[in-house]
């Protein structure tokens, strides 16, 4: 009796689903203590959550194991695995703030290096344990993240690309096991830029990538995460790219693209395997991401998924900064994996109009490779649509996480049976009132000296030779006072195209003075709050911010410092200090010395402005009484043609 025991119990046994947590990965935190997005909890509430619903005691629990140089050079160079080899060490100890600060949104401490090798060593665990059919599948619990890092240096919170180790580690050190084909489903909310380019011509790797684009100005900030990316030679096809318009984007969208994309195309790749590069930030709720994915549209998304590769999958932690809803939505997938119905709940509205566009464009991008995506989607469903999701901005300190629900379901989805923690405060219009009371100058060198260009970051709308709009301040009073100075930095053009201006390079200064520079800044008069809306809005975000990207305390520690470089994308994200006038501190906001790196190197290309650019920069100078027409070409002409 005992060993016919009902079918069901059976098939529970038999869906032997692993999971690997160290806590030694939770060493890697902030050098100063400073909180950061991506921090050791993330993982920690993960565990605990597992851990309190007894599914911990339903799976194998995998020992963590440092990856081998040789598996992580197989996708980065010697000069990067040498970096994060050594950067924990002693000899870093007083270079190593210095040398994070070179690269894009990266901190470093003392248990960074042990904690990036745990995190690929663990993936590469777990990959070869699914692989071998010991486990059906795997849930990698591993920080730091991996899907930004390039292969020869670290990005966007990531040291090694934990995902792309392993997947290289199946193909080409252990063709034995039968790995052959292997898709990689990347559902953070943040396009995998790093594993795209490991995979750029290898058509053994289907690589997806569902994202929040914002016509590339959504972090990382390039045009990387467009649909046109498709791979090349023998890779053409085996990229794809979903990247949404915006933000707000929930279940429906994300089924959308399963059912019309990715599930179709699935089946003509009839994969070996499934690794699923898992960041949680398109999560509801989530600080970074934007977009309303609910514990149940995961797990419908995997359970979907568990259709292919006979269900060996492999989720490997990536992004995800809400703690509850991280914890939620990992839980929900490891239920899946144990092979349990997906959690209650529904999505009975419709996907945006625009989810339906970014789709047709990628279906008719592909259907040369993949014949199923070739015909025409009805108009019958792409005509189910909601309207475009407008900023939520009159959300008040004092609201509960249960008024975002309901503000958030009437614009997205009803997501009948979705709980919420109600302890959630929304502290978007707080830091506004702190921030309303202090003054800086923002000092502008490019376009924004124009004035009725700058007016256009305050009030909204666009001005001449301007390709999108811009949404404006929150606060939209005109400056308090304009000045005009030179300082001794170096003006530069840089950037091949961009967003607002179309071909053509655009301004920076050298973040660093020099004696022998001069550079024309025309000088606005603002409140503190007024500058952040203008730097999310030069790095391509929404003004509805919970938190100040620019705060008080940053204000307080730049003095001291000189610069400082948000953990956010753009091109802007690097804040100068420029001195003070009348006591008020003058800011600008320009590229890091990595950048500038990158702009030596033409890994990024110096490039003259287009004429519409110029004519910008023509009217601010001289309009302000600095320079004639002719200095000013002259002056644009020298910063143009001098290379860095």
């Amino acid at each position: 009796m005992e060993e016919g025991g009902s079918s069901e119990r059976n098939d529970r046994v038999r869906q032997r689903v692993g999971l690997v947590y160290d806590e030694k990965m939770c060493n890697h935190n902030t050098p100063d203590g400073e909180d950061h997005p991506e921090c050791p909890d993330r993982i920690r509430v993960i565990w605990n959550k597992l851990r309190n619903s007894g599914l911990i005691d339903r799976c194998v629990v995998l020992n963590a194991k440092e990856a081998e140089d040789k598996y992580v050079q197989s996708v980065h160079s010697k000069r990067h695995v040498d970096l994060i080899r050594n950067i924990s060490s002693k000899r870093f100890d007083s270079r190593r703030d210095r040398t994070a600060s070179k690269y894009n949104s990266i901190y470093f401490n003392k248990g960074s290096s042990e904690a990036a090798y745990l995190a690929a060593g663990s993936v590469i665990e777990a990959a070869d344990k699914v692989a071998k059919g010991e486990l059906n599948s795997a849930f990698a619990i591993v920080r730091p993240p991996g899907h930004h890092a390039e292969e020869n240096e670290p990005m966007g919170f990531c040291l090694f690309n934990n995902v792309a180790v392993a997947a290289s580690y199946l193909l080409n050190e252990r063709p034995e096991l039968g790995i052959h084909r292997i898709l990689i489903v990347d559902w953070d909310v943040h396009h995998g830029n790093a594993t795209q380019k490991m995979f750029w011509k290898d058509s053994r790797v289907l690589f997806f990538s569902v994202h929040r684009h914002d016509f590339g100005c959504f972090y990382p900030g390039t045009d990387d995460g467009s649909h046109t990316m498709i791979g090349e030679g023998p890779g053409e096809g085996y990229n794809i790219n979903v990247p949404w318009e915006h933000g707000r984007c929930g279940d429906a969208d994300y089924f959308a693209a399963w059912d019309h994309v990715l599930i179709p195309v699935v089946k003509e790749f009839n994969p070996d395997m499934i690794i699923v590069s898992a960041g949680f930030d398109a999560a509801v709720r989530d600080p970074l991401g934007g977009c309303c994915i609910s514990p149940y549209g995961y797990s419908v998304m995997l359970r979907k998924l568990m259709d292919f590769a006979q269900g060996k999958i492999l989720l490997s932690l990536e992004g995800g900064y809400n703690l509850q809803s991280l914890a939620d939505s990992a839980h929900a997938c490891v239920q899946v994996l144990l092979d349990e119905k997906p959690i209650i709940g529904s999505s009975e509205a419709y996907p945006f109009e625009s989810t339906w566009r970014v789709i047709e464009n990628v279906r008719q991008k592909l259907s040369v490779f993949w014949p199923s995506l070739s015909d025409e989607l009805p108009k019958k469903l792409t005509s189910q649509k909601a309207s475009t999701p407008q900023p939520l901005t009159d959300v008040s300190s004092e609201s509960e996480s249960e008024d975002i629900e309901e503000a958030i379901k009437s614009i997205i989805q009803p997501l009948s049976e979705l709980k919420f923690d109600e302890d959630q405060k929304d502290d978007s219009a707080s830091w506004r009132t702190e921030h309303k009371l202090t003054d800086i100058w923002y000092a502008s060198f490019g376009s924004n000296m124009w004035k009725p260009r700058l007016l256009c970051y305050i009030q909204g709308g666009q001005v001449e030779g301007m390709q999108k709009p811009c949404s404006g301040s929150m606060d939209r009073s005109p400056p308090k006072d304009v000045m005009w100075k030179t300082v001794p930095h170096r003006l530069f053009f840089g950037r091949d195209y961009t967003n607002t201006w179309g071909p053509g390079g655009v301004a920076f200064i050298h973040p660093e003075s020099s004696p022998v520079e001069k550079a024309y800044i025309c000088m606005y008069k603002l409140t503190l709050e007024q500058f952040n809306d203008i730097l999310f809005q030069e790095n391509c975000s929404s003004c509805d911010a919970d938190a100040p990207w620019f705060s008080s305390e940053a204000l307080n520690a730049i003095k001291n410092r000189g610069s400082v470089s948000i953990v956010k994308g753009g091109w802007y994200h690097n804040v100068v200090f420029l001195g003070e006038e009348q006591g008020v501190p003058i800011l600008t906001m320009t590229c890091d010395l990595h950048d500038v790196q990158a702009f030596k190197s033409l890994e990024v290309p110096q490039c003259a402005p287009s004429n519409a650019y110029v004519n910008t920069l023509i009217r601010g100078l001289s309009e302000g009484g600095q320079l004639s027409e002719e200095e000013v070409l002259a002056y644009i002409d020298k910063a143009a043609a001098t290379s860095l």
